[in-house]
């Protein structure tokens, strides 16, 4: 009985640290998510990491400069500038439709492949990357949604998950630019 007592409690320990989105729950809710739509041309996000404590570990600001060619192939060059916490600098995502509302990317720090389902306002973009963090690199889960406010805005939060565990969270918004805006301003918190 202890040790029935013992299972129940850390499963319920465990599945309390980990946020479960039901993507069908969008399907109907509007403005639709079109990733290759809004990440054609120059998008700037500003995101925020917090520890499992909810401390705020990372600040930071995203230059995307995203293009379709001409075989439908989205490409998505990111900068990253930080007012707190070090992190990546750059990533080159290339990312492909294979069905409808069915997507597959891969980056250079991306383990495999990340897939992405969109249901209406949402999508859901799923990966596993090495994370550096201090002197050594964690393999790690992203789980990331987002969600569209209309068709020049959008919210992301993601998940990292190591052994299920939810150890940070992220927040960015992002924001579509009119092409006469310069995108290469650097981080200068005020």
């Amino acid at each position: 009985m202890k040790n029935t007592l013992f299972a129940i409690a850390i499963c319920t320990a465990v599945s309390g640290c980990g946020v479960t989105i039901q993507g069908e729950a969008y399907k109907d809710i509007t403005p639709s998510f079109d990733p290759y739509d809004f990440f054609n041309g120059n998008v700037k996000a500003w995101g925020i990491v917090q520890n499992r404590s909810g401390e705020l570990v990372q600040r930071f600001k995203v230059n995307i400069a995203g293009s379709v060619d001409a075989n439908n192939v989205l490409t998505l060059d990111e900068t990253f500038s930080y007012g707190l916490g070090e992190g990546v600098t750059s990533r080159v995502w290339t990312i492909n439709e294979t069905g409808i509302n069915q997507y597959r990317g891969t980056a250079p720090d991306i383990l495999n492949e990340a897939t992405g389902t969109v249901y209406g306002n949402a999508m859901q973009w799923s990966y596993d990357m090495e994370l550096p963090v201090d002197d050594t690199t964690y393999n790690v889960h992203f789980d990331d949604w987002m969600w569209a406010f209309d068709e020049n805005t959008i919210v992301n939060r993601s998940y990292i998950r190591k052994f299920g565990i939810t150890m940070a969270e992220v927040t960015i918004f992002m924001q579509k630019q009119n092409q006469n805006q310069n995108q290469n301003q650097s981080y200068s918190p005020k």
